[in-house]
């Protein structure tokens, strides 16, 4: 009789484990979800300004479905759109991102880039995501130059170590960025400084939100600072939230709107759009991509 309770319990607990792993895989995964954030930090005064953030895509070339969703957020009608790396996860997957953004290239942009905008993802173990020292590991050469060249061919401003001030929506932006920390490629001293007295507000980003580049940014007064990177988690725990942020960032700010401490800057981290080639699961966790509605404080 034990044994067969045993048995029962196993079978029962295999069961639940097969259905969970293919809901993840199968569905939350492609359960695309448009997040809103209303961001307080305009002038008394000033009219709205809406910002369609984007990160995380890891496109590979036969994703459709995931390319027609992206492609129709241009109804939202931005008046800037900001990309935060990782596009790709596929040497053949250009003609796949370019698909999903041409029709938001007609707005104003800028990007940075992520790892997997230079290298491709390779196989390991899941587990190691929790070792806070563990080694990257590089893949296969992924072609950045081509796809820099169709973002700044557009007019988007490649923001990988830059600074440059943007009109959209009619108001002057002050925007710098860098390159991705996460692989050690930042180098944020290079474009430091207070914020310009002549913008009307301020936006940075990053691939990887590293406290240690965040801390500077928003010592310089950014008021928005934009990363991706952590997936949100990718699979979480209900009620308890992500396991793991892959980076410094603590695990209470894996995605969404969040103060960034001790500053008055805003962050907010997207959950992204994608998943790695060889994990493609999501649990309590959907891609998602996000417009910032930034409002009178």
């Amino acid at each position: 009789m034990r044994k067969r309770t045993l048995f029962r319990l196993a079978a029962g607990t295999a069961t639940v484990g097969a259905a969970t792993l293919a809901y993840a895989s199968l569905v939350e995964r492609n359960m695309f979800t448009l997040r809103r954030y209303d961001v307080p930090m305009l002038p008394a005064d000033a009219e709205p300004l809406r910002v369609l953030h984007l990160s995380d895509l890891h496109m590979m070339p036969d994703q459709g479905r995931k390319q027609r969703w992206v492609a129709s957020l241009a109804a939202l009608d931005p008046d800037l759109v900001v990309v935060t790396g990782d596009n790709m996860a596929h040497p053949g997957a250009v003609p796949g991102v370019l698909r999903a953004l041409q029709p938001l290239l007609d707005y104003p942009g800028a990007f940075v880039f992520g790892s997997n905008d230079y290298t491709g993802p390779v196989l390991k173990n899941p587990f190691t995501y929790f070792l806070p020292d563990r080694e990257y590991t590089e893949g296969v050469d992924l072609p950045y130059e081509e796809l820099r060249q169709v973002f700044t061919g557009a007019g988007w401003v490649d923001l990988n170590n830059a600074r440059t001030m943007l009109k959209a929506g009619g108001r002057q932006i002050d925007l710098v960025g860098v390159d991705d920390p996460h692989i050690d490629r930042d180098d944020y001293p290079t474009v430091s400084g207070a914020v310009s007295s002549s913008a009307d507000l301020s936006i940075a980003l990053t691939h990887s939100p590293e406290p240690r580049v965040l801390d500077q940014m928003a010592a310089d007064g950014f008021g928005l600072l934009l990363a991706g990177h952590t997936h949100g988690g990718q699979v979480c725990v209900p009620g308890f939230g992500a396991l793991v942020t892959n980076c410094g960032l603590p695990r209470s700010m894996a995605r969404g709107l969040h103060r960034w401490p001790g500053s008055d800057s805003w962050l907010h981290v997207s959950a992204g759009l994608g998943t790695h080639p060889t994990a493609p699961v999501r649990f309590a966790c959907p891609p998602e991509a996000s417009i910032l509605t930034l409002i009178p404080r």
